[in-house]
């Protein structure tokens, strides 16, 4: 077994924007006449999608909702998600991507992203950001059935490198993934694979409890040293669990 692709998740790894997406959901609470609640926030949206993490956070606060009611809600918010992005002087991606992209292109492995954010917006981001055309494969939260903590991200994007290359026989178990977030690792980790942890979202603690390996900053990353990890003749993986 080798390492064969790295896959990244999105929100809290390539770009922080965490909190434009925490004041936007708190936008739709007071449009309901609701109340936001910080906590409230973190347990049902980081990391996962929208129409999972409002589904949550509005039957929570007693309200009969479902994905055809909140329809109109993720498409008001994704308006102004970008409305917002577009009036700042530059994009918010995080020091160290551009540097772990090259790394794992020299690495000649796959590059891959699995996000609970649309795919409208993952897209212009990464279009914006000059980034796009590394990723061989995205797997975005709007084509997906099963929100993280559900691997259903994970494993798709496994079978959609298959189907870019019949020969590749990419298995789950020679991906690394890099994860921000509890719901994201959880992810990861239930469809077989590795996962870097990043403290970006989630203070480095509770992260290393979770991850294989935990970084404060993606720059700290030793990509040829957690490849070693994947040779046959390696030691175990980091047991976190």
């Amino acid at each position: 077994m080798s390492l064969q692709a790295v896959l990244f998740d999105f929100n809290g790894v390539i770009i922080n924007d965490e909190p434009i997406h925490q004041e936007l959901i708190n936008e739709i609470l007071l449009s309901q006449n609701l109340p936001p609640n910080p906590s409230d926030y973190n347990e049902c949206c980081l990391g996962r999608t929208d129409l999972a993490g409002l589904l949550e956070l509005l039957q929570r606060r007693g309200r009969a909702v479902n994905e055809r009611s909140l329809a109109p809600l993720i498409a008001q918010k994704a308006q102004r998600y970008q409305q917002k992005l577009e009036a700042l002087n530059k994009l918010p991606i995080y020091p160290g991507v551009e540097d772990l992209i090259y790394k794992v292109r020299v690495a000649r492995l796959r590059l891959g992203l699995v996000t609970g954010a649309l795919r409208s917006e993952v897209e212009w981001i990464l279009k914006q950001a000059n980034l796009f055309s590394y990723f061989e494969v995205i797997v975005a939260g709007d084509e997906v059935q099963q929100s993280k903590p559900h691997p259903e991200g994970y494993l798709r994007a496994v079978e959609r490198f298959n189907e870019l290359d019949p020969t590749l026989y990419l298995s789950p178990q020679c991906c690394l993934v890099i994860e921000d977030t509890p719901a994201g690792i959880l992810a990861a980790k239930s469809a077989g694979m590795q996962v870097v942890g990043v403290a970006n979202t989630y203070p480095f603690h509770m992260i290393q409890r979770q991850a294989n390996w935990t970084v404060d900053y993606l720059h700290e990353l030793e990509l040829d040293r957690v490849k070693a990890y994947f040779e046959p003749s390696a030691l175990p993986f980091p047991n976190t669990e």
